[in-house]
């Protein structure tokens, strides 16, 4: 992976671990809520195969297939990150570059 993914990811997950926290106070602070994601809808936007998807993005086929099913659903970093994709993949693809 590149730094600035890992960078990324470690920010996201710095984030997911506030929200969690407990006792914390949170006055001020706006926690965001990803929404979920047709990803399914989102991969045919970009013209990609679930192999093509998976790897340009970082995610196993197998679990972006599960995804597609409905069988489990994205949470957490992998939530966040589907919800930039969706917003503005060409950002993402040049950060991973």
């Amino acid at each position: 992976m590149t730094r600035a993914f890992d960078s990324i990811k470690q920010g996201l997950n710095e984030a997911i671990s506030h929200a969690k926290s407990k006792g914390q106070k949170t006055e001020g602070i706006k926690l965001y809520q990803p929404q979920a994601v047709d990803i399914s809808s989102l991969r045919e936007r970009l013209s990609l195969t679930q192999e093509q998807f998976a790897a340009r993005f970082g995610f196993s086929v197998a679990t972006l297939r599960h995804w597609e099913r409905g069988d489990r659903s994205p949470s957490g970093a992998s939530l966040v990150l589907l919800n930039v994709i969706d917003r503005n993949p060409a950002a993402v693809m040049k950060a991973l570059q």
